[in-house]
């Protein structure tokens, strides 16, 4: 390859940005997607959802690869928009991958845990683990999975789409909007931000295992160079996952960043009691995903320390 090019869609948004910083850290040729915040030089204005437009962004940048990160991915935004996100998360997914196939180009799609049932003991979940989503937005993730898998298969093309499962993210956010991470959002909540100052009840029964966006980054970069060097892309794995081992409950979070920062966190009341069986939104107890197929393929799978990262971010240096 004389000249890297890579593809990436949610380019402006919270992992879109590293997955961009990655590539051309590497000195590849780094286009991207966006919309509202689209520059229309290194990030190009594209509808997701309009075949013909993301076809021609195609046979214009002629990418090596495609990285998938669009998504409607906050469940309870799903739930209020549903055709929506099955618009962006399942159909604009699978015109995408039909014409990454067509042109043959490696398309990773970047997918959720919350594929998985998460019922207790029966995490870690290895790749191939039967699925079982219990929202909307796993459900629509999961869809987006196949969509993706069944376009280069119909195409004669497996291995050349692959799947990325990952946790909940958090890392670096824009101009200090803690909401683009469900991890990163808590700091807001310790520290009274937004008018959160009364009492806030804080799940304390799901496990989490927060992952930075910038060691997802590497893992999309990594998994891009290896594929693109297999001839024999049918014999690659077709669905991949990538996880911390940090594990926390969103209570634990905030406890953490009560301490990293000084505050007490007394107005914050764990709740134990699980899934309100009369909210829209269910969520699993323990998705936690087996990291198995990326180490086979010789991947790095080390991520930064959780409470590391954050007394950087927050020059909290105390022991």
């Amino acid at each position: 390859m004389s000249e890297k090019i890579a593809l990436i869609t949610g380019a402006t948004g919270f992992l879109g940005r590293q997955v961009v910083k990655v590539f051309a850290f590497h000195d590849w040729i780094v286009k991207g997607t966006g919309f509202s915040r689209a520059d229309g030089v290194n990030i190009l204005k594209v509808d997701l959802a309009n075949a013909a437009e993301v076809e021609k962004t195609l046979e214009q940048v002629k990418p090596q690869v495609v990285v998938h990160c669009a998504a409607n991915r906050f469940p309870d935004k799903v739930d209020a928009d549903p055709s929506g996100t099955r618009a962006l998360n399942i159909e604009a997914s699978r015109a995408l991958a039909r014409h990454c196939a067509r042109l043959g180009v490696l398309l990773i799609y970047i997918s959720t845990d919350y594929v998985f049932a998460g019922r207790p003991g029966e995490a870690p979940y290895e790749a191939d683990a039967a699925t079982g989503p219990t929202n909307l937005y796993g459900q629509t993730k999961l869809d987006g999975e196949e969509a993706v898998l069944g376009a280069f298969r119909d195409a004669g093309r497996e291995g050349w789409g692959v799947v990325l499962r990952v946790p909940v993210l958090y890392g670096e956010v824009e101009g200090g909007r803690n909401d683009e991470s469900a991890v990163n959002c808590l700091m807001d909540v310790v520290l009274g931000k937004g008018g959160k100052t009364g009492e806030v009840k804080m799940d304390h029964w799901a496990l989490r295992y927060p992952t930075n966006t910038e060691d997802v980054a590497r893992v999309c970069y990594d998994v891009a160079v290896r594929y693109l060097s297999e001839a024999d892309k049918a014999s690659l794995p077709r669905v991949l996952q990538f996880s911390s081992e940090d594990k926390y409950t969103k209570y634990e979070m905030c406890q953490l960043f009560g301490e990293i920062m000084g505050v007490p966190i007394d107005r914050i009341v764990p709740n134990t009691e699980g899934n309100d069986p009369n909210a829209s939104v269910q969520r699993p107890y323990d998705c936690h995903l087996s990291t198995k197929a990326l180490k086979e393929l010789g991947i790095d799978v080390s991520t930064q320390d959780f409470v590391g990262w954050w007394r950087r971010e927050c020059r909290a240096f105390r022991h």
